[in-house]
């Protein structure tokens, strides 16, 4: 904490986890848009999704600030009397969760996925792809092989994608 006194890290903050609360919205704030794109419906589905991992994988694996996410590992370890803190980011990466299943629900209303088992647990491997991004980053992954696995991760989509346009065409003789 540097040269700070109890008393006045007390008296700024309240408590850590008052400070931690404020990290948390600053984070949300600014590193955290990177998942704005889930709730723009501007976007195709498949493009929010897209924008979201992409964004999230740049902003993961960038030299601005530490690797990874807070929201996934600020408190993964944390005694009992820290569990309104996991609370807290449980409910961010909840946020995150209701967001994917958004797109997904409503690529299968405008027609643009098919509904199926497959698209059914679609949400929660974009999810689970989301937050082991962290890992990976935090580990040295590498920015131009998260978005080979991003691009990779995406075909589970297309192959569940409704085609247009494919009807065979009889040819002209």
């Amino acid at each position: 904490m540097g040269n700070i006194s109890p008393a006045s890290f007390y008296a700024a903050f309240g408590s850590k986890e008052a400070l931690f609360r404020e990290v948390v919205q600053r984070y949300l704030e600014t590193y955290g848009q990177v998942m704005a794109p889930l709730w723009d419906e501007s976007l195709s589905p498949r493009d929010a999704i897209e924008r979201t991992l992409r964004g999230s994988a740049r902003m993961q694996a960038a030299r601005t600030h530490p690797a990874g996410c807070l929201v996934v590992c600020g408190a993964s370890n944390c005694s009992p009397e820290n569990e309104p803190v996991q609370a807290l980011l449980a409910a961010e990466r909840q946020r995150t969760r209701t967001g994917i299943k958004a797109c997904v629900e409503r690529a299968i209303a405008l027609g643009e996925l098919k509904a199926s088992p497959a698209t059914d647990v679609l949400p929660d491997i974009l999810a689970t792809f989301f937050h082991g991004m962290t890992c990976e980053t935090r580990d040295g992954m590498r920015p131009d092989t998260l978005d080979a696995a991003v691009t990779s991760l995406l075909t589970l989509w297309d192959i569940n994608a409704v085609k247009r346009g494919t009807a065979k065409r009889s040819k002209k003789r």
